[in-house]
């Protein structure tokens, strides 16, 4: 079993990947802010170190004596990298650099990335995206993600730090944070928990590919515990739903016949972004994905259990 570090452990994404990483077996340590000082995660099993991302000596500290490093943590969202592009650079891109350097330092096995499958490969008008596919980004959040990828391919040749890219497509589910704006089911869910109106961008056409977070970090636990055949895997649910779709789930999860407000689609978005999975599932099996509508009821209750609190 590896000594792992889970870096954005707190957030939505790394909160399950810490207990699915503990449950396996792994030794896991988990680094964020804590901010809050609270924990998301419900493991006692993993060691918890408050700790800043843009600070190079808490990352040289906490990777020390690490097997395996996971970088989840996001300084930006598509819309605040979307605001000011310099901010993604300075800190998600640059600050992963020194990261990678820390790794490389420390002698770290191998460094997961979480890329994304929704904004790297833009349009195209392709059906779905496979990882021989060209990322060809138009968003600042997209070319930042694709930037660091380059990097780890650097730093793969340079210094032989061993990595893999995961692309993944449109997360959402349990520990989404409601305030932090990204994403459009745990935002949809939001206006309809506090009965307001739900924003559509466009015709209600656009096609994502939602995955749900506790089979995406089931998805990830394989990459870990075998020697893998590739450096970058797509992880989603291979199936692409509009935004009709997604709104038809939601109406019938909630019981709620929400009104719409339809706005202008931003020029940065693409009409259909679906991963093929095919590489993936040749080499793990094909994963047990949780149904569009049991996912939205169970993201559903976590909202309304957050603005309870707030």
């Amino acid at each position: 079993m590896a000594k792992t570090l889970v870096i954005g452990a707190n957030g939505f994404i790394g909160s399950h990947l810490v207990e699915a990483l503990a449950d396996d077996g792994h030794t896991v340590t988990a680094f964020d802010r804590f901010s809050g000082g609270t924990t998301t995660f419900a493991t006692g099993a993993a060691k918890v170190v408050a700790g800043e991302f843009l600070s190079r000596s808490d990352l040289e500290e906490a990777v020390t004596g690490q097997d395996a490093v996971f970088h989840l943590l996001s300084t930006t969202t598509p819309a605040t990298a979307e605001n000011d592009p310099t901010l993604d650079i300075r800190t998600n891109v640059a600050q992963t650099v020194e990261l990678l350097e820390a790794c490389v330092h420390a002698g770290v096995g191998h460094f997961y990335f979480a890329s994304t499958g929704g904004a790297i490969y833009g349009p195209q008008d392709k059906t779905s995206y496979s990882e021989t596919d060209r990322a060809l980004p138009i968003s600042p959040y997209g070319i930042g993600k694709l930037a660091i990828e380059h990097y780890l391919s650097y730093f793969r040749t340079r210094h032989g730090l061993a990595s893999t890219s995961l692309r993944i497509s449109n997360p959402f589910g349990t520990r989404q944070r409601v305030n932090r704006r990204q994403g459009l089911i745990p935002i949809a869910l939001r206006q309809i928990a506090l009965g307001l109106p739900v924003v559509q961008f466009g015709d209600g056409s656009m096609i994502r590919d939602y995955v749900y977070v506790e089979d995406l970090v089931r998805m990830i636990i394989p990459l870990v515990d075998r020697t893998t055949e590739h450096t970058l895997y797509n992880l989603g649910s291979g199936v692409g739903s509009s935004i009709t779709e997604v709104f038809d789930s939601l109406r019938r999860v909630t019981g709620v016949d929400f009104d719409i407000e339809i706005r202008e689609t931003p020029a940065t978005f693409v009409d259909s972004v679906v991963l093929d999975t095919k590489r993936y599932s040749d080499e793990f099996g094909s994963p047990t994905l949780t149904s569009l509508d049991a996912g939205v009821a169970a993201t559903y209750a976590d909202i309304r259990t957050q603005l309870a609190g707030a």
